[in-house]
């Protein structure tokens, strides 16, 4: 579990699947309302206010991105709550009111600590691939964004193991990377590094 503050009200948590499959929870659970996915989300809260000083008490945007092969990202936004009475704030302590929203994103996201890592594993990956995605740098890496891949479960599972194996899946979504990354290549992006660089 990686946790992360995004602005004074925001943070985002990484879990990923090994996270989920510790506590017994499949990634279906996330989307109902039960004591494990509670205690999880417990867990997520002390983490962030031990790492990040993050408090929380009131209502809670809770937002949730499943990412294939990867795990999840919960991005937790602070609501503003008014001023309370000190009656009310003894009842209050550990009740967050949660708004939950999941999606699924079928974006395969990695990024790569060196160029020469994602030209190494765009050249093993690239047969498998008919569209090649974008690539990004952000923060000291490059990112490599795949959309609509359209693999059989096996070579799905290939393709993940060789990204995994020359970089990391990432919590960063592809929002954050058109937003503030820059693009390397926006288009074919596997094949354009593999015809560009031996």
């Amino acid at each position: 579990m990686r946790v992360e503050r995004l602005g004074q009200d925001k943070i985002r948590i990484f879990l990923t699947f090994d996270d989920l499959s510790e506590r017994g929870i499949e990634k279906e659970d996330m989307w109902r309302d039960i004591p494990k996915v509670h205690e999880l989300f417990n867990d997520m809260m002390e983490q962030a206010y031990h790492e990040l000083g993050f408090e929380v008490s009131g209502p809670v945007a809770v937002e949730v991105f499943a990412l294939p092969a990867q795990g999840m990202v919960v991005i937790v936004t602070r609501g503003k709550s008014g001023a309370k009475n000190e009656k009310e704030e003894e009842y209050d302590e550990d009740v967050y009111e949660m708004e939950v929203t999941l999606e699924e994103s079928d974006l395969i996201l990695y990024s790569f600590r060196d160029f020469e890592h994602m030209v190494e594993a765009s050249h093993r990956i690239n047969a498998m691939l008919t569209n090649g995605g974008s690539a990004y740098f952000y923060q000291g890496k490059y990112y490599l964004v795949l959309e609509e891949v359209d693999l059989d479960e096996e070579r799905y599972n290939k393709l993940i193991a060789i990204l995994s194996e020359y970089g990391e899946a990432t919590p960063t979504t592809v929002y954050v990377l058109e937003e503030y990354g820059k693009v390397v290549i926006a288009d074919d992006a596997v094949k354009e590094i593999c015809r560009r660089f031996r």
